[in-house]
């Protein structure tokens, strides 16, 4: 038998997340966007911890609403940590693939855009990348994707709120090239976090998911110009020679990351959020905490950032 504590509101509502991303996404695209171009590396700490964490630990500070409960701030194992970090590295070449597979759509439409993530070309820059690329956005965005978003959004279902929050997380990038890849990631980090019930778990995903990304700019300047054929790239079949090749690649480690999944160490079940008598595997593959639609009000927000995201990629869709 379950047992659902609803009484206590530990976390904001669905309309209430959705709105706060709608704002905070416009301090990015405007202030951000400003600070970003008057020093890169500063300017992304601006953005990561002014813009995106600070608003969403000030909302629930005020709000009243539970810090610990609504961003599952708790421990994980060594175990864990190690699971994580071998699912993330086998995740990494499939993000790359899905990556790819808008590339070589989007090249059939125009000229592709460079990376505007900074490759260090020093020492000093490359410790400013790994504080600035890999750990802050490991923080600050999983705190308000993992932790605020996802938790509003489980009154629909955990399955919901994992795959939302990832669709959320790629347009938040304001970037059609790096659409794909960021979902699927958000999608493994999410299921990383149900599987830990720790935020702690995508926080580390994320960090290892960006390093990686980090090393291979740093030791391969033209990395990304290899990967794009070159920045006025042309549709041709080289490219879906390429897809495919990936594609295979893709689908031999996806099965290994499957299987980390199933076999990763999982988390107890935390009395203050629920009481149950089922087993911890058929807990988080449930969707326990109901199946409720989001309505046109708690959309809405949404749908105007979506308007702002199709603005920003607007020679994709025109």
């Amino acid at each position: 038998m379950i047992y659902i504590l609803l009484d206590r509101k530990e976390s904001p509502s669905i309309l209430e997340s959705n709105i706060l991303y709608l704002l905070i996404g416009i301090l990015l695209i405007t202030v951000g966007s400003i600070v970003q171009a008057i020093e890169i590396y500063s300017g992304l700490l601006i953005t990561e911890y002014l813009i995106i964490l600070l608003p969403v630990l000030l909302y629930l500070k005020v709000k009243g609403y539970s810090i610990r409960e609504t961003l599952r701030l708790n421990s994980i194992s060594i175990k864990q940590i190690i699971y994580v970090i071998l699912i993330v590295i086998f995740s990494y070449p499939i993000a790359v693939f899905f990556n790819y597979l808008g590339i070589v759509f989007l090249s059939k439409y125009g000229q592709l855009l460079p990376s505007s993530v900074p490759i260090p070309e020093s020492s000093r820059e490359l410790l400013l990348g790994i504080l600035t690329i890999s750990i802050t956005p490991g923080i600050c965005e999983e705190v308000m994707f993992r932790g605020m978003l996802m938790k509003s959004y489980e009154s629909m279902g955990r399955k919901k709120a994992i795959i939302y929050t990832a669709i959320l997380f790629g347009i938040f990038h304001f970037n059609l090239q790096n659409l794909l890849g960021p979902i699927f990631l958000g999608i493994m980090f999410g299921i990383l976090v149900y599987r830990t019930d720790s935020i702690l778990s995508s926080m580390i995903a994320h960090m290892i998911n960006n390093l990686i990304a980090l090393i291979i700019g740093t030791f391969s300047k033209h990395f990304e110009e290899m990967a794009l054929g070159s920045q006025s790239a042309i549709y041709d079949n080289s490219m879906v020679y390429g897809a495919i090749m990936l594609g295979v690649i893709a689908l031999v480690l996806g099965s290994i990351v499957l299987r980390l999944i199933k076999s990763m160490p999982q988390a107890e079940a935390k009395k203050q959020d629920i009481l149950l008598d089922v087993p911890i595997s058929e807990f988080y593959s449930s969707n326990i905490y109901g199946t409720k639609n989001m309505d046109m009000i708690e959309a809405f927000p949404l749908f105007l950032f979506v308007v702002i995201f199709i603005f920003f990629n607007y020679k994709f869709f025109f």
